[in-house]
């Protein structure tokens, strides 16, 4: 079969691999319909994901067609039109019976990694280095999907593939920003980033009762899309102190969530920037926290700071000072995928949210280095390349 293959840091090619099989009872092979580059993938095309290898096939959020199944799959059979979470749990320990997979004990075989890391295991995550359990990605013709009975969804009748594919990760990592924002009606949400999951994260803090949202970003046509599907008031950071602008637009308290929809690769302007790019560069930190400090300068007292952007390591001058004697809350984690998939496929369904419109630029297979190298430059309007095998 063909897949987009990581071939080394800024380096993706496509190449024919063999089609998965069945390795676990728990097991199906899913046919991929659609699947969607992410931010995420860009952090491994740069390198600062370590553990990939050669060959490794790129891709964690995508839907499909059930093909096979393994022995004790019941819940999905062939033939269902699924969409997979890009988090891997496998429904019995403590974590995932708790709703938090994105902690699942069990999912990630190379979880030494992990441990070593980040003090703990992680779960595993479809195509997203051997660190996250060197489990084959989505831009493939077919895919093996493990405890597929915990995270693959059965797409409800009339709804489209290109809305329930965003379910698999930026509409559901969008929401869960949101939801660790614990919003009330009448507050006020700003979201950083207007890619993909930033754009999910403004639709979905309306959802859940935001009266306002604010968009930052630096890219026209990304804010341009916030404003017009998302209503939300945007910012360039190119043009405006951030920090006063927010103030501004909320009477002088700050906004009362912020969500960093960035991560570990935060662009901005001026020597703060400039210093985190060197240091990033020379592996003096692995993360840039541009957005991260000033999420915590710009939150008001006693609100929350939500982290939905990945961060891999260590960052420098963390204003915990601020984060402190304002009383701030922070609530952060890999998206808990199996939790919120059912919970946004049914907005999808009611019309509430409709997130097709990510769905900039749809390719084949071949197209992989093409559609990769317009997400990563962000050129002729691509919010989300799609590969249709």
């Amino acid at each position: 079969m063909r897949a987009i293959c990581w071939n080394g840091v800024n380096d993706v090619v496509v190449e024919s691999v063999p089609e998965p099989g069945i390795l676990s009872p728990h097991d199906a092979i899913v046919r991929v319909s659609l699947s969607s580059v992410c931010g995420s993938d860009l952090h491994l095309l740069h390198g600062y994901i370590p553990t990939m290898k050669e060959g490794d096939i790129l891709g964690h959020e995508f839907l499909g067609e059930i093909v096979e199944t393994g022995a004790d799959v019941k819940k999905v059979r062939r033939g269902d039109r699924v969409v997979v979470s890009s988090i891997i749990g496998c429904g019995r320990c403590v974590y995932c019976q708790s709703e938090l997979w994105s902690l699942c004990d069990n999912s990630n075989p190379h979880h030494a990694v992990t441990d070593r890391v980040f003090g703990d295991t992680t779960a595993a995550i479809f195509g997203y280095s051997h660190a996250f359990g060197g489990i084959a990605g989505s831009h493939a013709e077919y895919v093996r999907v493990p405890f597929a009975d915990h995270v693959a969804f059965k797409v409800p009748d009339g709804v489209r593939d290109e809305s329930a594919l965003f379910a698999s990760d930026a509409l559901s990592t969008g929401y869960m920003a949101a939801d660790l924002c614990d919003i009330r009606p009448g507050q006020v949400v700003a979201v950083w980033g207007c890619g993909g999951v930033g754009q999910m994260a403004i639709r979905s803090a309306y959802a859940l009762g935001a009266e306002r949202v604010i968009a930052i970003d630096r890219v026209a046509d990304r804010l341009a899309m916030a404003k017009a599907y998302g209503g939300a008031e945007v910012l360039s950071y190119e043009d405006v102190d951030v920090l006063e602008a927010l103030g501004e637009l909320t009477g002088g308290r700050g906004p009362d969530a912020c969500i960093d929809a960035v991560g570990m690769e935060a662009e901005g302007v001026g020597l703060q920037y400039a210093v985190d790019r060197v240091k990033q560069a020379l592996r003096l930190q692995t993360d840039r926290p541009l957005v991260l400090r000033e999420a915590i300068m710009a939150c008001r007292k006693g609100g929350t700071v939500s982290i939905i952007g990945v961060y891999a390591g260590l960052a420098d001058k963390i204003p915990l000072g601020a984060l402190m004697n304002k009383g701030l809350t922070v609530r952060t984690g890999q998206q808990h995928g199996p939790r919120y998939i059912p919970r946004v496929l049914e907005h999808i369904r009611r019309g509430d949210i409709d997130p097709s419109y990510l769905a900039t630029h749809r390719m084949c297979l071949d197209d992989g280095p093409r559609g990769y190298r317009l997400f990563e430059e962000r050129t002729e309007g691509c919010m989300r390349a799609v590969f249709a095998p």
